[in-house]
């Protein structure tokens, strides 16, 4: 008689079968039998969304973690319509826009449309859900896939999206607005279907982007053919942006778009900086004094377990990854030595800023050697690849927990050199603290070490203003990353601006929030 484990293996080898194409994330429950299905459940290796389909998950999980589901999300629903329908569907219009200009937030809500659609809310996991509706599909040359999912292509879903989105996603539809290369682009479909209202606020659109041009020449077409189009402003606000600055990539026009709307919430909570100027040998020793406290602090909200010893070892060159078996065991130590060896570094970029280099340029050139610095010893103990210190990341890449989904690897290539030169460009020091961080890890350009290397670059920015360095505790990385994830999926930076502020105030005041914990827990 086969002992359980002799049984689960042959689950796995049954599990094994199917992931053989890499494209499956998804399974039918009549495309595995019974007990195995149920053993694999079971056991964490499978789990189920709806009724009849599940997923692959790690048994490793713990209760709640959600990130095997975000990262199956797309794939997931690509399988299931597909089947569902026969490929007779589309999402909606928003949704296709969105995705359009790479936002590939996971949604709550996923608004699908067919003939054969039931008009029911069909709930998955962990409060996302697909609302099915029945309708007829727009013209097969109206829809393309996007993200394996069937879309609106951009002209239509600029044709057939809801009013209230140019108020409630104003930089997203301007993102895709800037994809069309000219009125003829539009107009076919405009002219095709009789869309006299779209065509009017299409063309107000493009008016307040200062697109007169396309403006005039949507509206005289379509009353060439005796349409009666009237012209109106969907936006609430006019586009203050340069045109000039911005790009074909909607990855790049997304940030520059956003880092106008949101500069005007740091600049109203940001704090004033020191009114007289610093000395530069004091400020790099006060970067020394803290150094132990941030990389407590810094290394503990990767949730690695850092000692103050450890810390020590490291600081005083004492350890060594190639010499010492115990440390090479720990994982927590080679990040405390790439963590020193990349604060050095940093270090010597605030002493480039603080004698008057711009600190944009200054960030730009040696981003790269810190985190080189911060995962060479990783790479010299065979935890990571020689290739991991290449550069920008090559694959996709998901945030733990988070509905954020980072751009594209070949998005993240438009994304960086942009938001350098927004941090060169940019005269507000509390801006370039706030939305340079945010960014940051917003892109991820990193396969790992991107919270490390935004803690850096806040600093950096941190310094260019006279500020001191700041840091984060661990004990409100709760704060800190729902903060994060507010401004990624809702796009509301407000707090995450509130709570960097207040932590530059403390740091201000010469009682940093981080020391005070630290002293209340000794």
């Amino acid at each position: 008689m086969a002992t359980p484990g002799e049984k689960l293996a042959a689950s796995l080898k049954e599990l094994k079968k199917l992931q053989q194409n890499e494209n499956v994330v998804a399974i039918k429950s009549s495309e595995i039998n019974r007990t195995h299905r149920e053993r694999l459940t079971k056991n964490g290796f499978l789990k189920e969304v709806s009724k009849g389909w599940y997923i692959f998950t790690n048994p490793s999980d713990k209760p709640g973690e959600s990130t095997s589901w975000y990262t199956s999300y797309w794939n997931f629903c690509s399988r299931y319509l597909a089947d569902k329908y026969s490929g007779n569907y589309c999402v909606s219009a928003e949704q296709s826009l969105l995705l359009h200009v790479g936002k590939t937030t996971i949604p709550q809500q996923l608004i699908t449309k067919s003939p054969k659609g039931p008009n029911k809310v069909i709930p998955l996991l962990y409060e996302t859900v697909l609302l099915e509706l029945k309708g007829k599909l727009p013209p097969e040359e109206n829809l393309e896939i996007k993200n394996n999912i069937r879309v609106y292509n951009l002209e239509s879903s600029l044709i057939n999206i809801q009013p209230v989105m140019f108020k409630t996603n104003p930089n997203d539809v301007r993102a895709a607005l800037l994809m069309i290369k000219d009125s003829s682009q539009i107009l076919g479909p405009l002219l095709d279907g009789g869309h006299t209202r779209p065509a009017g606020r299409i063309a107000g659109a493009f008016r307040n982007m200062g697109k007169d041009k396309i403006a005039d020449e949507i509206i005289s077409t379509m009353r060439a053919v005796e349409h009666d189009v009237r012209e109106v402003d969907p936006f609430e606000e006019q586009l203050k942006l340069n045109l000039s600055t911005l790009m074909q990539s909607p990855h790049v026009n997304r940030i520059k778009l956003k880092w106008e709307e949101y500069k005007k919430v740091v600049v109203k909570h940001f704090p004033d900086g020191p009114d007289q100027p610093i000395d530069v040998i004091d400020y790099l020793n006060s970067v020394d004094e803290i150094y132990k406290t941030d990389a407590y602090h810094s290394l503990s909200i990767e949730r690695y377990k850092v000692s103050e010893e450890l810390i020590d070892l490291v600081s005083s060159g004492a350890w060594n990854v190639l010499e010492n078996d115990d440390h090479k065991e720990l994982e927590s130590a080679m990040a405390a030595k790439g963590y020193f060896d990349a604060s050095r570094e940093v270090k010597s970029s605030i002493e480039t800023i603080l004698n008057g280099t711009n600190s944009g340029q200054v960030v730009d050139k040696d981003h790269s050697t810190w985190y080189q610095k911060l995962f060479s010893p990783s790479v010299a103990a065979g935890l990571c690849k020689p290739s991991d210190l290449a550069g920008y990341r090559n694959r996709p890449i998901f945030i733990s927990n988070s509905r954020h989904v980072p751009m594209s690897k070949e998005a993240v290539r438009d994304a960086m050199p942009a938001l350098f030169e927004l941090l060169i460009n940019e005269n507000h020091p509390g801006t370039r603290v706030v939305l340079g961080h945010f960014f940051f890890v917003f892109i991820h350009p990193y396969s790992d070490g991107n919270g490390r290397m935004a803690r850096f670059l806040m600093n950096t920015m941190l310094a260019s203003g006279n500020y001191p360095w700041t840091v984060i505790p661990v004990e409100r990385r709760k704060d800190y990353m729902t903060a994060l994830e507010e401004a990624s999926v809702n796009d509301n930076i407000e707090p995450f601006t509130i709570f960097i502020s207040e932590l530059v105030k403390s740091s201000l005041k010469g009682e940093p929030e981080a020391k005070l914990i630290e002293s209340k827990n000794n």
